[in-house]
């Protein structure tokens, strides 16, 4: 039975509770394994996380749009279980990466990673909807990224610790993180089964970038474009802050691994307070000034962590920056939560997966393009010796970019599902 006409509270609702676990594990592990490899690429002459992390985001780009076609002529419910599966292969063929100590086979497992959370990715979303009442989704949403981001807070944290405490033997994490990936695979099963939007929608070559029906949908709705737009800046920005903190943490600062990974930490509970409040304060509908709050928040974040040092040292020392770190995630979550929820309500119910799909591979496409941009500019910062967290007033700029084309407007949120039921309210008497 369709959970809007059952009015099931999210938290005694079965459903919610495995797809927040099963997100939350999963997460875990990305960010545990992504955050380690990065650490080991980071250093003074050659920088590679700009290249782990472009081959990270490299299967986003190429199976995104696909992948949303499937989540959208299967279940959703049966893709992400699938989708766990192949996460226990990737997390084991990591153990063996890590046991044979080969970056470059760290970055092939890095790409597979990839890979498998891109198939999970429009199906995660694209349930939302179909799981939960239109009102709920603020709450909902909120509820996801709070736990992704709590699950990033203990990824990269465990990450920095790890390398700093294993003397070598930092394969024994990766061990651990099949154990969790097998639990994830468990906890999926509690999602039950959804309808299936559209189950003769065809494969095609379109289908490995932007459909043709979303791209008229997109036409139509020149909002919903502009939307698209501007989370793959946010995200772009997002990977570009990223390798910025541990160009922060190790090169600027000086800290150990475990030290960075604890800056990394900070944001993530900013995001994760902010995810909250943001779904809190939604009250079911589009609030554009959470968003301009989240954007020019961020920006001034950024601009404060890209200051130079001055003659008495670092601006900001540990301390300082990690303050300002859990203001830039607050600030993102406000940012983050109200436009996830616009775009899951706003799409046509035969489309969610596509247009998350199509979500999916912009945003990847923005962090493909934060690995190269990193690249360059830590190269470029090298050679003029100047401090490497400069990389941050790319960001900001990125985001004045974003503020100068993004104009949302506040609107009640709703669903065909939610005005097909109003009708036949109505119709009812």
């Amino acid at each position: 039975m369709n959970t809007s006409e059952q009015h099931i509270p999210l938290n005694r609702d079965p459903a919610f509770w495995g797809l927040n676990l099963t997100q939350f594990l999963g997460a875990f592990n990305d960010n545990l394994f992504k955050q380690m490899v990065m650490l080991l690429a980071v250093g003074p002459v050659a920088n590679l996380q700009g290249i782990a992390l472009a081959l990270f985001s490299a299967p986003f780009v190429l199976l995104s749009g696909v992948s949303g076609v499937l989540a959208d002529r299967n279940s959703k419910r049966t893709i992400i279980v699938q989708s766990k599966v192949l996460e226990i292969v990737a997390m084991a063929l990591g153990a063996v990466a890590f046991w044979f100590n080969s970056l470059p086979a760290m970055f092939a497992v890095l790409f597979l990673m990839g890979a498998q959370s891109a198939y999970f990715g429009p199906a995660k979303y694209g349930i939302l909807p179909e799981l939960f009442r239109a009102d709920d989704l603020p709450r909902a949403n909120g509820s996801v990224l709070m736990m992704t981001f709590l699950s990033i807070i203990l990824g990269v944290t465990l990450a920095g610790w790890l390398l700093d405490a294993a003397n070598g033997r930092i394969w024994l994490g990766s061990v651990a993180c099949v154990g969790i990936a097998i639990l994830g695979t468990y906890v999926s099963t509690w999602i039950r089964r959804t309808p299936v939007a559209q189950p003769d929608l065809p494969i095609t070559p379109s289908s490995f970038a932007i459909p043709p029906a979303v791209r008229q949908e997109l036409a139509k709705h020149p909002v919903l474009f502009r939307t698209l737009v501007a989370t793959s800046v946010f995200w772009c920005v997002g990977g570009i802050y990223m390798a910025g903190v541990n160009d922060l943490g190790k090169l600027q600062l000086g800290l150990s691994d475990s030290a960075t990974s604890l800056l990394q930490g900070c944001a993530s509970i900013g995001i994760g307070v902010g995810c909250v409040v943001a779904g809190r304060l939604s009250h079911g509908r589009f609030d554009a000034r959470l968003v301009y709050a989240g954007i020019w928040g961020m920006i001034v974040c950024l601009v404060v962590l890209a200051t130079p040092p001055g003659r008495n040292g670092p601006l900001l020392g540990q301390t300082a920056a990690s303050i300002v770190l859990v203001v830039l995630g607050f600030c993102a979550g406000l940012f983050a939560v109200p436009i996830q929820v616009f775009l899951q309500a706003m799409a046509p119910d035969d489309q969610k997966g596509q247009v998350i799909g199509t979500m999916n591979l912009l945003n990847w496409i923005g962090i493909l393009l934060a690995g190269g941009i990193h690249f360059a500019v830590a190269r470029t910062l090298t050679a003029m010796n100047w401090p490497p967290a400069t990389v941050f007033a790319v960001g900001a700029l990125l985001l004045l970019l974003m503020a100068a084309f993004f104009h949302p407007r506040s609107q009640i949120l709703f669903t065909e599902s939610d005005v097909a039921l109003a009708d036949a309210a109505a119709a009812n008497g």
